[in-house]
Order: structure tokens, then sequence, then C-alpha cells
């Protein structure tokens, strides 16, 4: 199966690659955005809520380990879809970000429907 996984193209001051989501979120906690695409995100995060499940619900500690991150699941187009609008968001307002494609994200911490985290072992099954 192939995992997908959209995140920032720098570390941050962590040095950790911050996925879509997590820029979108620093971006609208930052008032950087607009009036329009303010209340985009605000909708397009509900919506996102309510698309799939948490994995911090089921696996409390999914994130606990260093490096651990979320992928999608290839088969999950619907989440895909729904996340070009945040790429797009990003692309406005200049934040750089990578699609990254692996049959083997890492060890996994969670795992449901259409996602995994994984902490990253070899990186080198990543395609850019």
């Amino acid at each position: 199966m192939e995992f997908i996984r959209y995140q920032s193209n720098t570390p941050n001051r962590h040095g950790r690659f911050p996925g879509v989501f997590a820029l979108g979120n620093g971006l609208a906690a930052s008032g950087m955005l607009t009036p329009v695409d303010a209340a985009w995100h605000r909708a397009a995060n509900d919506a996102a809520n309510g698309l799939y499940p948490d994995p911090v619900i089921a696996s409390p500690e999914c994130y606990s380990p260093p490096g651990a991150r979320s992928w999608f699941k290839g088969t999950a187009s619907h989440l895909l879809e729904m996340t070009e609008g945040y790429l797009r968001l990003l692309d406005r307002y200049g934040v750089g970000w990578v699609e990254l494609r692996s049959t083997g994200p890492g060890t996994l911490t969670h795992e449901d429907d259409v996602q995994v985290v994984a902490v990253p072992g070899d990186t080198a099954g990543h395609r850019g």
C-alpha cells in the first residue's frame, strides 16, 4: 500500500517537519489569513474533524515517539481531495510544502481505515 504525506519543506525550530494541517493552523493562529481564508480554514477544519478519526483518541501515545507523523493511506481519496484546499491555501501565503509517498513510512504507532501514524526509520523509500 502507498502512503501519502504533505509536510513543510523545511524543519521548524524544533527540527520537525509539520504536516499540512499544522501549517494551515499556524497561518490561522498568526492572524495572517484574510477574512475569507480564515472562514474557509475554520469550515475546512470542522469538516475534516468529521471526516476521519483523531488518532490520539484511539491511540493516545501515538505521537509520543520522536518523529512520529501522520500519513494518509493512498486509498483515502476523499481525504486527499480535501487536502488540496489546504495546499492551495499554503501556496497563496507562500508556505513551502512537499508531498511524500512511501510504501514503508516507518514503525506504526496507530492505524485506522484512512491513515497511519508512523515513526520513520529508513527514509530511503520515501519519494518526494
